[in-house]
């Protein structure tokens, strides 16, 4: 059984508790009081919930750190911390929403600008995803690696498609699409960053790229892509793949030309 450190276990601890509200309240979705944070932007009583349980667990646990949360919830600024959370308490609103049983819990753990922890988890599969610097990635207890597929029309891979509201934030999508799909063996989109991010450290995606991203959808991920051997990117040279907004990450074999690709276009 792999070990794990106290660190990642009281992000696990953390999630496996908020999984429980949330898993409630996916069986009642259409009882939910939802509001819109722009076009096509939801957040839900489940978003809340759920983020109310990790500042409290996580809180708990390490009083130390800061938090940067996706959802504005009065609680005191401590982003400015050297160590923090980076959390997502339902990455995949939409899906969730909808009831389709495809979304998680990103929570990823900070220090001195470095992402030295991850856990996603999926509590409808139950799969807990998790990693920490130096240590691998797994799967529940299983060890993670990125897939060894080297010709891209072998390869499958993952993008966040832009919607209502954020089309003006992505306006070289159309033609990254289209630079890629004659390449590879199919691109999917299946509307939860993090579990994109997951699956390129399972091995289950070979690649993954998206613009205009949010820290708390990919920080947990970007170390599991990393000790599961493979690479992480921004697809602007210079910047943060997890800051700035713009990510390509995947198998160690086809990066550099997934990434010429997708900069070029």
């Amino acid at each position: 059984m792999a070990q794990r450190s106290a660190l990642i276990n009281v992000m696990i601890k953390a999630a496996e508790k908020a999984a429980k509200s949330l898993k409630r309240d996916f069986g009642e979705v259409e009882h939910l009081q939802v509001s819109r944070k722009g076009p096509a932007d939801f957040v839900s009583t489940a978003d809340f919930n759920a983020q109310k349980i990790l500042r409290e667990e996580l809180g708990k646990a390490r009083p130390a750190f800061g938090f940067i949360m996706e959802e504005t919830d009065g609680a005191a600024d401590t982003s400015s911390k050297a160590e923090r959370w980076i959390v997502d308490p339902l990455d995949g609103t939409t899906n969730f929403l909808h009831g389709l049983p495809h979304w998680a819990i990103s929570i990823a753990a900070e220090r001195d600008g470095e992402m030295i922890a991850g856990v996603i988890y999926d509590p409808i599969k139950d799969e807990m995803f998790w990693a920490e610097k130096g240590l691998g990635a797994y799967c529940n207890n299983k060890r993670m690696r990125v897939s060894a597929r080297s010709d891209l029309i072998d390869c499958l891979v993952a993008t966040g498609i832009p919607f209502a509201g954020v089309m003006d934030d992505d306006p070289r999508f159309i033609a990254r699409l289209n630079a890629l799909m004659p390449r590879v063996a199919g691109i999917r989109r299946w509307g939860a960053a993090a579990l994109d991010m997951a699956y390129v450290a399972a091995g289950r995606f070979d690649g993954y790229w998206e613009n205009s991203i949010a820290p708390y959808d990919v920080a947990a991920g970007v170390v599991m892509v990393k000790e599961a051997g493979g690479f992480v990117s921004p697809i602007e040279p210079k910047k943060s793949p997890v800051f700035d907004g713009d990510i390509v990450a995947s198998n160690s074999a086809i990066h550099d030309t997934v990434l010429k690709l997708i900069r070029s276009a």
